[in-house]
């Protein structure tokens, strides 16, 4: 059986806790979009961790960690994160890494560096990983996929090509030095060398694995509103962040995947630009931001402060029907317990309209949230483990929601550990 762990909104809604905390009964965990522009940040018994390539699952000696073929596999970001987990003392993980995921270049990182530079004011807020210029390469072929770093002559032809177009773009546009044959082909070298005990025919595995019974988690990157089609266009990042993707980007057959979490957290936050109608500022914001996540509303990638809202029913619901939501885990309630009353965006207003139902950027951009106040319970609630046992205003904040979301809550985060959480039966 195949799940699928992905976000309703912006991002850094939780998902790495629940895929680290679902992944005890997995047996392997792939992460099939996206690079090491986001981050997942996880905290269990051997320490506080941001993973940023690695699948959250790595934690668990029994399970297998696979790089699916839709990432954007930057390869000394992995080996970096792979030693630095070891180095804590966790177990050396197993891990496998598609030959059909393409390679994450170190002339990506600075393009991305160079067009945001070249942007200024009018700039992407793009986290400068490479990410939007690997994924171009990726469509317009010219980048660089695992398996050819097993094939010299091919190697050797295709820098010439690249250091030709990337050139010119070099020296008349970014006013920038230019890129050498050589100097490529060495960078692939070492990738090739580094990687190569890791390699694997990934779909065929899953596939195998999938026949015997295994279970399957798939690990999504951000959330239903960055992706590249359904999202905020173009304040967007540059992979499907739908569960759909799932099957594309990991290599399994689309009905395979049968249960879809969706994370939501109980208030809204977002790193870099784009609508977010229920944003916050100012002192109320400072607060939720320095009371929020595990220590701080910051990206796990960046450090930068997250941008800080009021839970968004408009923007959620959306971002679980896009994904196809089969249970909503719900995170970060906890924070909230210093509140005495808890504002809800509950629709937009767009032009004098009230809507219910999620626009595209252009009307996003008018949007005004229309607000309903819930009271708080205004007491901490860390270590409840039933449901029963939360304060009525939580319990009843948790059902207005839902009820709003229009899909079943059946997992409740209230604190930064693994065993942090609330199972809710529906």
């Amino acid at each position: 059986m195949v799940k699928a762990v992905v976000g309703a909104n912006w991002g850094d809604e939780g998902k790495g806790k629940i895929t680290d905390m679902l992944a005890k009964q997995a047996d392997i965990i792939v992460r099939f979009q996206g690079g090491a522009n986001a981050g997942h940040t996880i905290i269990n018994d051997y320490g506080k961790f941001a993973l940023h390539t690695l699948p959250s699952g790595v934690f668990y000696s029994h399970t297998t960690s696979v790089i699916g073929n839709g990432v954007a596999l930057n390869i000394p970001v992995l080996m970096n994160e792979i030693q630095s987990i070891v180095e804590k003392g966790v177990p050396m993980p197993k891990i496998l890494v598609s030959d059909r995921a393409q390679i994450v270049m170190s002339y990506h990182i600075l393009f991305d560096q160079y067009e945001e530079e070249r942007l200024g004011g009018k700039s992407f807020g793009s986290t400068k990983s490479g990410i939007a210029p690997f994924y171009s390469d990726k469509f317009a072929k010219i980048g660089f996929q695992v398996s050819e770093l097993f094939d010299e002559e091919l190697l050797k032809e295709k820098v010439v090509r690249i250091c030709e177009q990337k050139n010119v773009l070099l020296e008349h546009l970014y006013h920038k030095p230019l890129l050498t044959p050589e100097t490529l082909l060495e960078e692939l070298h070492g990738y090739r060398d580094t990687v190569r005990p890791y390699v694997c025919d990934v779909s065929l595995f899953l596939y195998n694995a999938l026949k015997e019974g295994k279970e399957v988690l798939l690990e999504g990157q951000l959330g239903t509103l960055k992706d590249p089609d359904h999202g905020i266009y173009p304040m967007v990042t540059s992979s499907s962040t739908l569960a759909a993707y799932g099957a594309i980007g990991a290599g399994v057959a689309p009905y395979e995947i049968q249960k879809i979490i969706t994370v939501c957290k109980a208030y809204s936050s977002a790193v870099g630009a784009g609508a977010f109608v229920s944003e916050i500022f100012g002192e109320e914001a400072d607060e939720l931001r320095r009371r929020g996540g595990d220590g701080g509303e910051y990206g796990a990638t960046t450090g930068r402060p997250r941008r800080m809202g009021w839970f968004d029913c408009v923007a959620s619901k959306y971002g679980c029907r896009m994904q196809g939501t089969t249970d909503v885990a719900f995170t970060v309630l906890d924070v909230l317990g210093y509140l005495e009353e808890i504002p809800v965006c509950v629709a937009y207003e767009i032009d004098g309209e009230i809507t219910t139902d999620f626009p595209t950027t252009h009307l996003l951009e008018k949007a005004k949230p229309v607000y309903e106040i819930l009271p708080g319970w205004n007491c901490d609630i860390r270590g409840i483990k039933k449901y029963e046992d939360l304060p009525e205003n939580c319990r009843k904040y948790i059902e207005f929601v839902e009820e709003k979301l229009g899909y079943p809550i059946t997992m409740i985060s209230n604190g930064p550990g693994r065993d942090d959480i609330i199972y809710r039966q529906k």
